[in-house]
């Protein structure tokens, strides 16, 4: 039987009952909006990520435009993002009225750099999106040190560490999201956003109820974008084994060093002074195509992310046309992700690493 690409069973399986159990509760309270799950789990995620306030919202789609329109984002400003990254990271700037400016990454960290930054920056740079990708942990106070705020999009990067704390604390703000398949998920989406800075937290509180405080007086034009109660009750159950799940995260990517799998590919690098709590394992190779035929010949699961980035494609042509970022196209082209989480013994590890050297035998490698 094959490795799956993400196990999120196995790790659930023993807090069964009592997610059920606080699911009920909620259907005997009654409250499903805004009740007490969701401000107990901000509070809770909070302190989990060594900020002064967490907000829950909708997913993390909105986290990120929410954030930005809460640290003063709006018509004509600019705001870097890389464009080797989930899509929603960039979809999400021009619903502010900014315009989204691409740059470059970090070979090797899949991670935006001050460098990288620096190079995308204009007058009218409102702000900068770094992106933990996969879980690991971007530079954000180097990135900060060029004078621009910085927003983390930490969507994959629960329970990830680095030497200034935790992604959630390290920036102006921070958003999570908590798809399923997240290293934090719920059963269906939510989202949160992370802060230090009261007014952003009361800002990012009004914009999610349509841009008011007491349901009476609308000052702005926001949106609907609350966090479920019964997800909130759920992540609460969920919250105290994140830092367990992530030590088991770590310990896949272990397993996969100790079997060899980096004399055949190029690993994922972790940020300096990081300890990623990897959502998704990526490797590179020039030849990742026959890699991904040996991974489904054997059952296992893997796939290719980001093979068109996002400054190419269709929708963002208007701000990435004629844009050069070399790291980003290596990268789409040579990428693969494959199985990661929590579980995943050195048996399987070893499977798949098996796999990946038969397809490489016939010729040398080339990371």
């Amino acid at each position: 039987m094959g490795v799956p690409l993400f196990d999120t069973k196995t790790p659930l399986a023993p807090l069964r009952e009592e997610i059920v159990r606080r699911i009920g509760e909620v259907v005997e309270d009654g409250r499903y909006i805004l009740g007490p799950n969701v401000e107990a789990f901000e509070d809770e995620f909070a302190a989990y990520c060594g900020a002064e306030h967490a907000v829950g919202v909708a997913n993390g789609t909105d986290a990120l435009t929410i954030a930005m329109r809460a640290m003063g984002v709006g018509p004509g400003d600019e705001v870097v993002v890389p464009s080797f990254t989930f899509y929603a990271s960039a979809e999400a700037i021009p619903p502010t009225g900014a315009r989204p400016v691409f740059c470059d990454v970090d070979p090797d960290t899949f991670c935006a750099t001050a460098d990288t930054v620096r190079a995308a920056l204009t007058p009218r740079t409102k702000a900068v999106i770094a992106v933990h990708l996969f879980g690991n942990v971007a530079p954000v106070k180097e990135i900060e040190a060029l004078g621009v705020p910085v927003l983390e999009d930490a969507a994959q990067a629960a329970g990830s560490t680095c030497e200034g704390g935790r992604p959630g604390a390290l920036g102006a703000a921070a958003t999570f999201s908590f798809f399923p398949s997240k290293n934090l998920g719920c059963f269906g989406d939510g989202g949160a956003i992370a802060t230090n800075d009261e007014q952003i937290a009361q800002r990012a509180r009004m914009l999610r109820f349509h841009g008011s405080r007491d349901k009476v007086t609308y000052e702005q034009i926001g949106c609907n974008s609350r966090l479920d109660e019964l997800q909130a009750a759920i992540l609460r159950v969920q919250l105290p084994h994140l830092d367990g799940w992530a030590d088991g995260r770590r310990a896949a990517g272990a397993h996969y060093e100790r079997v060899g799998l980096g004399e055949l590919v190029a690993l994922p690098r972790p940020a300096a002074g990081a300890r990623p709590a990897w959502h998704l394992y990526v490797i590179r190779s020039e030849r990742v195509v026959d890699v991904e035929a040996a991974l489904r010949e054997a059952g296992h699961g893997y796939k290719a992310y980001y093979r068109t980035p996002i400054h190419r494609q269709p929708a963002m042509a208007a701000w990435g046309a004629g844009v050069s970022l070399p790291a980003t196209d290596e990268l789409a082209r040579t990428h693969l992700a494959i199985p990661m989480s929590p579980v995943l013994s050195p048996e399987q590890a070893t499977e798949v690493t098996g796999a990946i050297g038969r397809a490489l035998a016939a010729g040398s490698p080339v990371p």
